[in-house]
């Protein structure tokens, strides 16, 4: 990781180069909205969510793990994309009148620990186990590599020590036990097994990846193909994903849990088309968002053995976390 709490930042231009580079934050900017609730992100028997509701779009609520469906704690607090563990949520949330986006770093009571600049459009965020590093992965343009078209990159947060991880791509990639290089490699999707050791999808050469990231070797080793947006279990054993149809996102993708061991696949219950990086509930059951046309979602839930059926977690809500 590079040392000290240098600006994250993601490159889509000189110009946004520039915007970065002179970024200042502006106090009262991120003032809790009105009606605001005490919301606690803390360790406990509920789990965090990115209400999508009218009344409260965006913000970040609370609800009972066992009564999901009813009433929400909502905090004061909005945010684009959202994840909790151990205490420490990171919030990706638009910043000023201009299309900028930042990093928060919130405390369980979701205030504000720390502020970085992202150059890039929020899509993915996790938290490690410990609640000491976050990763987030955003939508960035004019890579040479990719014709202009939009790519994706993965930054990480050290909120002990502040040191980053600017980018991926910058990681030794091994594929099938050697040392590749690979100009076109995308990655996204993190999930963290403990503060040295991820998991996440790399794309090079129109080919998708599950890699198995160390953090402080960085490095990246290919463990499956046709793997996206992990989410490592409580168990450490498996992991949930999507898996694109007949190998083409274009396809839609297939819920899948893939067992680390033997990799072994078992496609689930859900039969509609998840976009979204999946949540574990607890060890048997995994969350996710599905749409509602362009703004609307709610959070579902399915076994993680493949049987049972899809049943509505919490209605008007998504960006799932289980507060263990």
């Amino acid at each position: 990781m590079t040392r000290g709490r240098v600006a994250v930042a993601v490159v889509l231009s000189a110009a946004l180069l520039a915007v970065g580079a002179g970024y200042t934050i502006v106090a009262g900017r991120h003032a809790p909205a009105a009606g605001a609730e005490t919301v606690d992100a803390g360790p406990g028997d509920r789990f965090l969510v990115r209400s999508t509701a009218p009344d409260s779009y965006g913000r970040i609520a609370t609800v009972a793990r066992a009564a999901p469906g009813g009433p929400r704690r909502v905090s004061g607090v909005s945010c684009d994309r959202v994840y909790a563990a151990a205490g420490t949520v990171i919030c990706l949330r638009r910043d000023g009148p201009l299309t900028t986006y930042q990093l928060a770093v919130l405390d369980s009571r979701l205030r504000v620990r720390s502020e970085y600049p992202l150059v890039g459009v929020p899509n993915r965020a996790r938290v490690a186990p410990s609640g000491h590093l976050v990763a987030w992965t955003v939508f960035v343009a004019g890579d040479g590599y990719n014709g202009g078209r939009f790519s994706t990159r993965v930054g990480m947060l050290d909120t002990v020590t502040g040191a980053t991880v600017d980018t991926l791509e910058d990681f030794t990639i091994v594929r099938d036990g050697r040392i590749v290089r690979a100009a076109d490699a995308n990655f996204w999707g993190v999930t963290f097994a403990d503060d040295r050791r991820f998991y996440a999808t790399m794309s090079t050469a129109g080919r998708r990846y599950l890699v198995v990231g160390d953090v402080a070797a960085r490095t990246v080793r290919t463990v499956a193909t046709n793997v996206e947006c992990p989410s490592l279990a409580p168990d450490g054993a498996r992991l949930v994903f999507k898996a694109a149809r007949g190998g083409d996102p274009a396809r839609g993708w297939r819920l899948t849990v893939l067992d680390l061991a033997t990799l072994a696949r078992t496609p689930l219950a859900e039969t509609r088309s998840v976009d979204d990086q999946a949540a574990w509930l607890d060890d048997d059951t995994v969350m996710y968002a599905v749409r509602r046309g362009t703004r609307d979602s709610d959070v579902w839930s399915v076994p993680a053995d493949g049987g049972g059926h899809p049943s509505l977690l919490v209605p008007d809500a998504e960006s799932p976390a289980a507060l263990w």
